[in-house]
């Protein structure tokens, strides 16, 4: 069992931090431990691996009060001197390390240090444990409110309550696995479960025989084609027990044109049988827990990470004020010099998954360019953001060679458009501004393009988007043409257009026509008539061009 912190109420739950009882829940039961508490209920805000070439360096300190370090490979010894000879200050406010059950100088400095110390399982992997604490610190931002914060208030908050409710309905023991079988969430073990379960949780894999069983009866392939419950019998001579397992898998939408839909294997749901036999509906109940389960995985893989929301406000995209120095802090960015942001924009059609792989290409090859760059991905576009960029030429020539590159894969291409450089970080918005308002208004074709090359098109496009939007604006005698046309069959309107495009030149306009100039001629005076206007005033021509153009780009 996990000792916890606190012997009443959970500590409250604050944005951006983590209890460290909830962080203990996280991790595996098998692989954590609390030692010494902290002398007061304590959180973490930030999470750190350290090893003993970092406490042997003086300049290594916590970035916070809040800071978990994880002990990789520090001795006991080095651990214990480096806790009693820090100040305060300088002291992260909880450790975990593989050392502290057989050390007790390690155990009395923690405790005289007031620093929380978490002993871990020998054969724990501290990738696996690090991975765990920071996903767990991402989705706390969600606050008070947050599923985390709620525990098993329900089975549709989060994936260790789903585990603990699926165990108490099905009376086994549940582990919830991704699709490369690292274990997401599990429920309380009791001394039935089976050295397969003790294993999986610390991040090891299976007996190899076993797992060559399971391959030889089919079960992995039975997972991957079908949604239905697959039993895996008892194994005595191994030890191991009776097994219920289930896929999880999303649906997802057509990504290449005349490809169907396909199911995504999220990972799979095992429920092993204890002392007791599983209960008689474990099979219906487990099914629908793969339904809750997957929504959970999918709507936790689709929220933004920590990082990608600091971005988001960084491009004015989250309101409110921003305080662009911490948030610089936090990423790593200097707040001084110039920065570019590049807008990236589908071709076509694009599903987010699409995009999603879109934007991992482009921050690879962005982190080869400029390693401070930062991508994300807002609605269907792409913002990229290069501090201390070169020249708009430069980023576009850049920006070029990468769309060349990712031309050559399947899907839908993008479009780009660049922003000239902006002194600092605080008028980032304005860029990113920039780089939409030419995405708005520039034809969906493959390429680059900044304001400069195409504030014609935008202006253009500003201002007939303003007629649109106020009907005001609208010049009603437009409908009595339309309606003739509509009645008649007729072609008053093309025949408007051409002839305002070829600057009142009736015989180009009626060549691009196919028709007679006087044919010509007659169309444009019922035109006329019909109006009330007369297309020899200047003034009429630009009113006229303008409400057609506006009709082009929303007909009514």
């Amino acid at each position: 069992m996990v000792t916890t912190t606190d012997a009443g109420a959970s500590p409250a739950w604050t944005p951006g931090r983590v209890p460290l009882d909830a962080l203990l829940r996280a991790l595996a039961p098998a692989s954590a431990e609390l030692v010494v508490p902290g002398p007061a209920p304590v959180e973490v805000a930030t999470v750190a691996l350290v090893d003993a070439d970092d406490l042997a360096d003086p300049a290594t300190r916590p970035r916070g009060p809040a800071e978990l370090w994880l002990l990789a490979g520090v001795p006991a010894a080095d651990a214990a001197g480096w806790l009693a000879g820090r100040p305060a200050e300088g002291r992260p406010a909880a450790v975990l390390t593989k050392a502290a059950g057989r050390a007790p100088a390690l155990v009395a400095a923690a405790r005289a240090a007031g620093v929380a110390l978490v002993g871990v399982h020998p054969q724990a992997r501290w990738e696996q444990l690090l991975a765990t604490a920071r996903d767990l610190l991402e989705r706390s931002l969600g606050g008070a409110d947050s599923p985390l914060a709620r525990g098993t208030a329900g089975v549709d908050t989060d994936l260790a309550g789903l585990a603990q409710t699926l165990s108490a309905l099905t009376r086994g023991m549940v582990s919830i696995e991704d699709e490369h079988a690292r274990v997401l969430a599990y429920s309380a073990s009791d001394d039935a479960a089976d050295e397969l379960r003790r294993l999986s949780i610390l991040g090891r894999a299976g007996p190899p025989r076993y797992l060559e069983r399971l391959r030889a009866w089919g079960v992995y392939d039975r997972l991957r084609r079908s949604d239905a419950v697959v039993e895996v019998p008892a194994d005595a001579e191994l030890g191991l027990r009776r097994r219920l397992v289930v896929s999880m898998r999303e649906t997802v939408a057509e990504v290449l044109p005349g490809r169907p839909p396909r199911p995504r294997l999220l990972g799979t749901i095992w429920v092993q049988e204890g002392a007791a036999a599983l209960a008689p509906d474990a099979e219906a109940v487990l099914r629908g827990a793969s339904a809750v389960a997957a929504r959970l995985i999918t709507r936790a893989r689709d929220a933004p990470t920590h990082e990608a929301v600091q971005i988001q406000r960084l491009l004015g995209a989250r309101g409110g004020g921003v305080d662009v120095p911490s948030l610089a802090a936090s990423l790593g960015l200097p707040t001084g010099g110039p920065a570019v942001v590049v807008g990236f924009g589908a071709v076509g059609p694009a599903p987010a998954e699409l995009l999603g792989e879109r934007a991992d290409a482009l921050r690879l090859h962005a982190s080869a360019f400029a390693r401070e760059s930062l991508v994300t991905t807002l609605g269907d576009r792409i913002y990229l953001l290069l501090p201390r960029a070169g020249t708009a030429t430069a980023v576009a020539g850049w920006t070029s060679g990468v769309l060349g590159r990712l031309r050559s894969r399947p899907g839908a291409g993008l479009r780009a458009a660049v922003a000239a450089p902006v002194a600092s970080l605080a008028e980032v918005p304005l860029a990113r501004a920039e780089v939409d308002r030419v995405l708005d208004q520039t034809p969906a074709e493959e390429g680059v393009t900044t304001l400069a090359d195409a504030r014609t098109a935008v202006l253009l496009g500003e201002v007939l988007d303003l007629v649109a939007a106020e009907p005001a604006l609208r010049d009603p005698r437009l409908d009595t043409l339309l309606a003739y046309d509509a009645r008649h069959g007729s072609a008053l309107r093309s025949s408007v257009e051409a002839h305002l495009r070829h600057f009142g030149d009736v015989r180009a306009a009626a060549t691009e026509l196919s028709v007679h100039p006087n044919t010509l001629r007659y169309r444009l005076r019922r035109a006329e008539q019909l109006l009330g206007m007369e297309l020899a005033d200047a003034d009429t021509r630009l009113l006229v061009e303008l409400q057609l153009a506006v009709l082009r780009r929303s007909p009514r």
